[in-house]
């Protein structure tokens, strides 16, 4: 550790004091009322997932409030809606199902962390508990629940996230448009990318 890196658990410890019993006793396991009612008022979260390689991977999914559903205590599922198709997020799936997901109540400062193990789905029982403007989904990831709990408002405070005076304004950074011009040296107007990727986004939302 003459480095600054710590490496170790016991390295970790060496700056970290140990939790408390409440903090350690707070994963309940399952998905309870209080979580139920989290998930049902939810429009976004993250999933997080990792490669058979064990790299990692982060992304976002939103709908309407509650469109993550809860199948039993421990059982959720999520809907695949239209993206870009590079498939990520399933592909980490199919090679590793550990998943960790966190859901935002806008408005909320707590957050809900539940982690457990995923499969894709193309049930068709199942992908109609999901029919949104008359389109199903294109697969639904069912998640079984191994850990559930509450996660403290400091992270949102600290971002000031839900506080309408932190918004930057749009002007302030590039458009979409914009970064995948200089990103991919396209020979083309951003404006033009930008109106394309509103388009796409008005016809294949669901």
């Amino acid at each position: 550790m003459a480095d600054g890196t710590l490496r170790t658990e016991e390295d970790l410890r060496g700056t970290y004091a140990m939790p408390g019993d409440p903090v350690l006793a707070k994963d309940i396991r399952h998905i309870d009322a209080h979580c139920a009612r989290f998930i049902e008022l939810s429009p976004f979260c993250v999933i997080g997932t990792s490669r058979a390689d064990g790299f990692g991977d982060v992304s976002p999914r939103g709908g309407e409030p509650g469109f993550v559903h809860v199948l039993d205590k421990t059982h959720l599922a999520m809907p695949d809606r239209p993206g870009n198709n590079r498939l990520d997020t399933l592909g980490n799936i199919t090679a590793n199902p550990a998943v960790g997901l966190l859901f935002f109540l806008p408005g909320v400062n707590e957050m809900l962390r539940v982690n457990g193990t995923a499969s894709i789905s193309t049930d068709p029982e199942l992908m109609a508990r999901f029919d949104a403007e008359g389109r199903p989904p294109l697969s639904v990831t069912v998640i079984e629940v191994k850990e559930a709990y509450m996660h403290c408002a400091k992270a949102i405070k600290r971002a000031g996230l839900w506080d309408p005076a932190a918004q930057i304004k749009r002007a302030d950074f590039p458009s979409l448009g914009q970064i995948m011009r200089d990103q991919l040296s396209l020979d083309v107007e951003a404006e033009l990318i930008d109106q394309a990727l509103d388009q796409d986004a008005r016809d294949n939302l669901y």
